[in-house]
């Protein structure tokens, strides 16, 4: 049995229109439908159904943000986690680096023994949490686990390579990010959702973390991805690569 940490992020649901402020400091989320990251939700099932397989006895999710984290950690609740904690630092921090070094020092309060995380967020795409974790904790890491199977002191993680499938054996403790295929996640029901509400939100600041965190890089700037040209139909080869050469400029 051991104790299981799921950090988990607030994004725009992915289905909205995105759409970028006209002085491209970031992305408009006033009065926009907001989700827990998709890879995310994965990593709260498995960590659910390891407990389901008494596998885990307790499975605690973190979120880090202002006061509008408590919707998506309460989601997360009513998922079936046991409890949550609520990291308040404001918005100045918001880079991997300063992440992993807030929940580093979680993991280790909390002394849990697994951390199930998204391998990436929908919204930023830094793909390095997890790694940065691993790597100020000095815990094994395994990503884009496609299959995780616990056999204590170890974890079995399949993963998805380039032709093929790879098999890490890790030892625990460790951290584990989470891609696609590892499981579909669950829909909270009614009764999960009502108990979800009495479920406790610890709040935590910096200054309870002991941690002064600074910012180590800067926004220049956020832009739409460019229009989309129309295609054009070619008669013949010798057309298609007079157009790839000349035109699109992509063949000498």
């Amino acid at each position: 049995m051991m104790k299981m940490f799921v950090p988990i992020k607030r994004v725009i649901d992915p289905y909205v229109n995105i759409q970028i402020k006209p002085d491209g400091s970031g992305v408009v989320t006033q009065n926009v439908k907001m989700a827990i990251n998709t890879f995310d939700e994965i990593a709260i099932e498995q960590a659910i159904q390891f407990k389901e397989q008494q596998l885990a006895d307790e499975v605690i999710l973190v979120s880090i943000g202002d006061s509008s984290v408590n919707e998506t950690l309460r989601a997360g609740l009513a998922l079936g986690a046991d409890r949550a904690l609520w990291v308040d630092v404001g918005s100045a921090v918001y880079e991997p680096l300063n992440i992993a070094k807030i929940l580093q020092v979680l993991v280790q309060r909390e002394a849990a023994e697994l951390v199930l995380m998204g391998k990436q967020s929908i919204d930023g795409d830094h793909n390095q949490t997890g790694q940065m974790l691993a790597g100020l904790l000095a815990w094994p890491q395994a990503t884009f686990a496609s299959k995780i199977v616990l056999q204590p002191p170890h974890a079995l993680v399949t993963r998805e390579v380039d032709g093929g499938l790879e098999t890490l054996k890790v030892t625990l403790p460790a951290v584990i990010t989470t891609d696609l295929r590892l499981n579909e996640p669950r829909y909270a029901t009614l009764p999960n959702i009502m108990q979800a509400k009495r479920k406790p939100i610890t709040k935590v600041t910096l200054d309870d973390l002991q941690l002064d965190l600074k910012s180590h890089r800067q926004l220049l700037n956020i832009s739409s991805p460019p229009v989309r040209r129309a295609g054009a139909k070619v008669r013949d080869v010798v057309q298609l690569i007079d157009k790839l050469r000349n035109e699109a400029k992509v063949i000498d």
